[in-house]
């Protein structure tokens, strides 16, 4: 009776607490739902667990019990401190590392989770097995579970732990540039070894050491670009994210100019605003930020870029997204004017999707796509030949050049990894990437 009754406190405490999340965050809303499964099976192994460690000493119970849940209580200590101080106004590096630390943490209990979920379905199997056998008769508790399953669980989780710990010290600031170049015939002879830089995904509000950023500009500038395309998501939450990084972000040097475009984070849809008009401020505040830096914002226009004679131009969409999840505001028709004759048209869009859907399939005169958004799934593997992320279940485009194969025309895409991360704040195998793109006639 008391263990049915401390079943059906959990479930109903993790369900308020999915819904007042559900609260605080509307843009993650829909995966909320997972969220509410996880602690489930997070309560399910708990009994488990429990169960286990009965032979130890008090004190060892309650060390293991106090990380077993660890990450729940961090959970909702965030959210007290988030109802007396707004989520924007948090000390950078603390929201930075602790939400990472409890998505590692959760991670590291995930593995244990499901091979003691397949265990027990072993379990069930042989108890339906043996309650057929005539004349035998058993019960599914006298059934022990499969320990080496188990076992592996316990070390595969302490592994992802380690690995995923690793990647915030060592990796998250391994910055890598990669180069590529790619030749357009129609290419201005003016512009035949234009460098362009292409950074992503900064995500200011993830950034807990400034003097981090200042590296990664340091790098940039050593490359002397002549242009630099910024394709979307400074922020994470609000323009708020950028303040301070100011001073660092004015040092980026480029002849030709710096160009950004929005991403799906720079609109502010992903926290809860006090009043519309407090976020549409928010908008404003963008805005000028980018006005103070001497960046050109791009929403859904163009810009020329001359050498002598020689013209390129350079078109920038706000974000447009595949699924509802995000924003489908980029209009290149609208973006376009004034433009569409141009030999040469380099398009800026955060999404790589919006290629995909629309761009190679409505507009093969543009010649280079540059997008980011993926981050490269920020974990995979990138040496030995191999290039490959998990995130490529989620998006088909998601790093490095691509060239369209049925245009007639040649037509590229070229998705950058990211500078910065969201969510966890690390890499694995997919580092920070800056692109040198250089462009050539022949």
């Amino acid at each position: 009776m008391r263990k049915k009754l401390i079943v059906s406190v959990f479930v109903v405490l993790s369900f308020l607490l999915v819904i007042v999340l559900k609260a605080f965050l509307p843009k993650n809303s829909g995966m909320l739902m997972y969220f509410f499964f996880f602690l489930l099976f997070n309560g399910y192994l708990w009994f488990s667990v429990s169960k286990g460690i009965k032979k130890l000493s008090p004190s060892y119970q309650l060390v293991i019990h106090f990380l077993f849940w660890l990450p729940l209580g961090l959970v909702l200590c965030l959210m007290v401190y988030g109802y007396f101080v707004p989520f924007t106004d948090w000390n950078l590096p603390m929201r930075t590392y602790i939400q990472s630390f409890i998505l590692v943490l959760f991670l590291g209990e995930f593995f244990p989770m499901i091979t003691l979920l397949l265990a027990d379905v072993f379990r069930l199997v042989k108890f339906v097995f043996l309650f057929f056998i005539p004349g035998r008769k058993t019960s599914i508790k006298s059934i022990p579970r499969f320990k080496p399953l188990l076992r592996a669980g316990w070390i595969s989780g302490i592994v992802i732990f380690v690995i995923m710990v690793s990647g915030t010290l060592f990796w998250q600031f391994d910055f890598r540039v990669r180069e590529k170049t790619i030749i357009l015939k129609e290419l201005p002879p003016a512009f035949d070894g234009l460098k362009i830089v292409q950074i992503s995904d900064v995500h200011l509000g993830s950034w807990g050491l400034k003097k981090k950023l200042q590296e990664a500009i340091d790098k940039i500038n050593s490359i002397q670009p002549d242009v630099i395309f910024f394709t979307g998501d400074m922020f994470n939450y609000s323009t708020a994210d950028g303040k301070g990084f100011e001073n660092i972000l004015k040092t980026l040097r480029a002849p030709s100019g710096i160009f950004v475009i929005m991403g799906n984070h720079d609109y502010g849809d992903y926290i809860k605003w006090e009043s519309s008009s407090a976020k549409k401020q928010n908008m404003v505040d963008l805005k000028l930020f980018y006005k103070n830096l001497g960046w050109n914002l791009l929403m859904n226009s163009n810009t020329i870029l001359r050498r002598g004679n020689d013209s390129i131009a350079v078109i920038g969409v706000e974000n447009w997204g595949a699924t509802r999840r995000f924003q489908r505001l980029g209009d290149i028709s609208k973006a376009q004017k004034g433009t569409e004759n141009m030999e040469i048209q380099l398009l800026l869009s955060h999404d790589p999707a919006h290629w995909d859907s629309i761009v190679r399939k409505q507009y093969p005169e543009i010649d280079l796509t540059f997008s980011g958004h993926t981050h490269g799934g920020q974990v995979g593997i990138d040496c030995c030949g191999l290039h490959w992320s998990p995130v490529i279940w989620v998006s088909k485009y998601w790093s490095g050049l691509y060239k369209n194969p049925e245009a007639v025309k040649p037509q590229y895409l070229y998705v950058n990894q990211g500078l910065g991360n969201i969510g966890y704040s690390g890499r694995i195998g997919i580092l920070p990437e800056i692109t040198l793109i250089t462009l050539k006639k022949n």
